[in-house]
């Protein structure tokens, strides 16, 4: 089903009948397909909304300019809005969030916020070291002396793989979103928190969501051994279990 948010056709899916609102957010460029077992999870008791965001690799089309987190914050808002929700549960993987700790730094919002769960969640920008910083160090001189080309084809065949199957505009809502550092903003979430983290995750390392456990008041922490960024993915059964203790399944 589809509604339209800031004149954007956005994609959504609604799972389980009754029951309180779940919002689930997903992950840089993921579409909403990749968290039905989250869903599936709790929907026995609990109305699950699945997202796709503007740009992201799902049915929802780029914004009408490159983003950066606040405007997805600001995107996430209005949808809740326009669902006429007056209070949910917020769920946020990765990228998604990011997209929460904005959200529950602001005032007034037009909604009340139960619960949340991060799951590898982004925000704490790391200091580059040893070569990654002399390499970092090198194109910024370097780039003073390309063309917009040349330093656009450097940053495809040097960046990620995320930035090299973005296309122009959601490269650059990238830069804008992922550069920013939002460590200041975590020990301002107030609303209750489970932070859940895979032990051998390389993206958002271990110690992100330990710094969120320490600086989150009241909030706790699961590690789930050996798994990666998509720790949902990767230790599932364990991960079930935790969800449906925490959301009383």
């Amino acid at each position: 089903m589809t509604i339209k948010v800031f004149d954007i056709e956005t994609a959504y899916e609604i799972k389980g009948a009754d029951g309180p609102w779940v919002l689930m957010l997903p992950g840089w460029s993921a579409k909403k397909e990749l968290y039905k077992s989250i869903a599936d999870t709790i929907s026995s008791g609990y109305r699950v909304i699945l997202l796709d965001l503007p740009g992201f690799t799902g049915g929802t089309p780029e914004p009408p300019e490159p983003w950066d987190v606040d405007a997805y914050a600001d995107f996430v808002t209005e949808f809740i809005k326009a669902l006429n929700i007056g209070k949910l549960s917020i769920i946020g993987h990765s990228f998604g969030g990011r997209i929460i700790i904005k959200l529950m730094n602001r005032e007034n919002l037009p909604f009340e916020v139960e619960k949340l769960v991060l799951i590898d969640a982004a925000g704490i920008r790391h200091q580059v070291k040893g070569k990654a910083a002399l390499k970092q160090k090198a194109f910024k001189v370097a780039k003073k002396f390309m063309s917009e080309k040349q330093l656009e084809e450097y940053k495809k065949s040097h960046g990620s793989a995320d930035y090299r199957n973005a296309t122009p505009l959601m490269r650059a809502t990238m830069v804008k979103s992922i550069n920013e550092d939002l460590t200041e903003l975590i020990p301002n979430i107030k609303a209750e928190t489970l932070l859940i983290w895979g032990t051998a995750d390389t993206a958002t390392p271990l110690s992100d969501g330990e710094y969120m456990e320490q600086h989150i008041k009241g909030s706790g922490l699961v590690k789930l051994e050996g798994a990666g960024h998509f720790s949902f993915l990767d230790q599932p059964v364990i991960f079930d279990r935790v969800m449906k203790s925490y959301f009383k399944i």
